[in-house]
């Protein structure tokens, strides 16, 4: 029997398995050569209830096979033989994978597909939300009209201002912008974020009206996208919310300014020796956790979130939803921007002992970095170690203890360890926060750098300061995330990302002494931190370095 006839028989096996998903997930973490070619022939025959019966399967896995998957999908997709739902399947799958599609492919798939509503885009029904997707992943700039006149159709108007967004035609700035005082829900929320996308500061008047009259729910996304468009990022009062915040936001643009203005470091306040409080105003935001461009095929526009720097994804942080479950995946490194920025901070950092006043405004310049908002500053003796395998991290481990929780019937039963893994070894808590009202606070520190660049010479170094009693600080830009997963399980994080210092969070595991982490926290919502104000108090009970002494003793 040849490789060929191997893999498909594998395949075929996988797929007629008790829990086909499983044996799938196995056959694909192998990759054996030839798996994209044997998913398209079994697709395309029709034995054994072929397609019909494994369909599901068959596309997740091209959607998961990558360039291999993406050929196979084309070819697939040019076929004309297939019914009408199998076409659907393959279109859906293509624009979950972002293709750009040939544009008469798409033009004969309406013409001859049925969709929901109605039938193709020259019929009087809207067409199907995947083919107003595919159009606005296309780059042609032909099927503007066609989506423009969709921005009147409820089944799909939000969709059709993604997909112009997407193309970019800033002709239909206008419409759009002038469409929000027209819907509501998420569709008020796309057309907002395929503003965002358009980029074209012609919408900002629009925006600008638009924020005066529109009501309380729709004020944070006319904010944001006047954010984006401008680029600048007025701070509003720390944790308002519902009428008073947008009050706040039409307050901060009121007076029509649109210009960035220079980044303010204020409010500089020093609780005790552990504890301090800042704030920025009109911060660069070169350091920030932001929404990622809406997903092709998803029903929400604002979904994930990665911590960005300079723009360049580092984690991907997943939803704000908060019984959704928090889970942060390395997307990439950025080049080095995290440590020249805090190298401005290193002349105290060699042995922090205790915050003031002095200190945090020496630090102002670094500070402005960050993005706009409200933060606190925590002096903490962490008990980290390094972890890289994924069944010892708390990501896997939590996971483990809610299905010992559920017993025999939890759905987290079949979860394998590398499912939460983030990508990377890290640094986390030895044990949960103890005390805290929320019975698991777990604790993780991921790198902003290569865990293989470090110099071995450096940790060295460091780890001589800490046998001499020195304690050299570590930077971390972090928060605290509050989630009750599933309705069922409630748990909290503290999340950081190292802006500097691996070399000495390196030295302070190997040497199994707290590591002292000067932690950077955002605490007023938006951009990823929950608030967070009950954890935060709570790990520096636990945490504080010289246990909180008050300033000045």
């Amino acid at each position: 029997m040849g490789d060929h006839d191997t893999v498909r028989v594998r395949l075929h096996a996988a797929l007629c398995a008790d829990d086909p998903w499983t044996a799938l997930y196995a056959l694909n973490t192998e990759r054996p050569g030839g798996l994209a070619e044997a998913v398209e022939e079994l697709y395309r025959a029709d034995t054994d209830g072929g397609r019909a019966a494994f369909r599901p399967y068959l596309t997740w896995l091209l959607r998961i096979l990558g360039g291999t998957g993406d050929e196979v999908l084309l070819r697939l997709l040019a076929e004309p033989a297939f019914a009408a739902d199998e076409r659907r399947d393959l279109l859906r799958t293509a624009v979950a994978r972002e293709l750009r599609l040939p544009a008469e492919l798409l033009r004969t798939y309406g013409e001859t597909d049925p969709a929901s509503g109605g039938s193709g885009i020259r019929a009087d029904g809207p067409p199907a939300p995947e083919l107003v997707d595919a159009m606005g992943l296309s780059g042609d700039p032909s099927f503007a009209p066609s989506l423009g006149a969709l921005l009147e159709e409820p089944a799909v108007r939000g969709r059709a201002a993604l997909a112009l967004g997407r193309l970019g035609a800033r002709e239909w700035t206008a419409p759009i912008a002038g469409g929000l005082s027209e819907v509501t829900g998420l569709d008020h929320v796309a057309f907002a974020v395929a503003l965002e996308l358009m980029d074209d500061p012609a919408a900002v008047p629009y925006l600008l009206r638009w924020l005066a009259e529109s009501g309380e729910e729709r004020v944070y996304d006319v904010h944001h996208a006047l954010v984006r468009l401008t680029g600048r990022d007025p701070l509003l009062p720390e944790r308002a919310r519902g009428a008073a915040y947008a009050a706040a936001v039409r307050a901060a643009w009121a007076d029509g300014r649109t210009g960035r203005e220079p980044v303010v470091v204020r409010d500089l306040v020093v609780e005790s020796g552990a504890r301090a409080r800042f704030s920025v105003d009109g911060g660069a935001g070169r350091i920030r956790v932001a929404y990622d461009p809406p997903s092709p095929g998803s029903s929400w526009p604002r979904w994930d979130r990665s911590l960005t720097f300079d723009g360049k994804p580092l984690y991907r942080v997943g939803s704000s939803c908060d019984t959704c479950e928090l889970g942060l995946t390395l997307l990439g490194w950025p080049d080095g921007e995290a440590t020249r920025l805090a190298a401005g901070m290193r002349g105290r950092l060699a042995d922090l002992d205790r915050l003031d006043t002095a200190l945090l405004a020496e630090w102002s310049p670094v500070l402005g970095e960050l993005e706009t908002g409200h933060y606190r500053v925590l002096l903490l003796d962490l008990p980290l170690e390094r972890v890289s395998e994924p069944a010892r991290s708390w990501w896997y481990r939590r996971v483990a203890a809610r299905a010992e929780e559920d017993g025999d019937d939890s759905e987290y039963a079949e979860d394998r360890p590398e499912d939460h893994w983030p990508g990377v070894p890290h640094f986390q808590l030895t044990a949960p926060v103890p005390g805290g009202r929320v019975p698991f606070t777990y604790g993780a520190l991921l790198p902003s750098q290569p865990p293989q660049a470090l110099d071995p010479a450096a940790v060295t170094r460091h780890a001589a300061a800490i046998e001499a009693g020195k304690r050299p600080a570590a930077v971390v830009l972090g928060w605290i995330d509050d989630r009750y997963v599933e309705a069922r399980h409630e748990e909290r994080w503290l999340v950081g990302a190292v802006l500097d210092g691996h070399h000495r969070l390196a030295a302070y595991a190997a040497a199994g002494v707290p590591a002292r982490v000067l932690l950077l926290a955002r605490v007023d919502g938006g951009g990823g931190a929950d608030g967070g104000l009950e954890g935060l108090a709570e790990v520096v009970a636990a945490y504080g370095s010289r246990r909180d002494r008050p300033h000045g003793r």
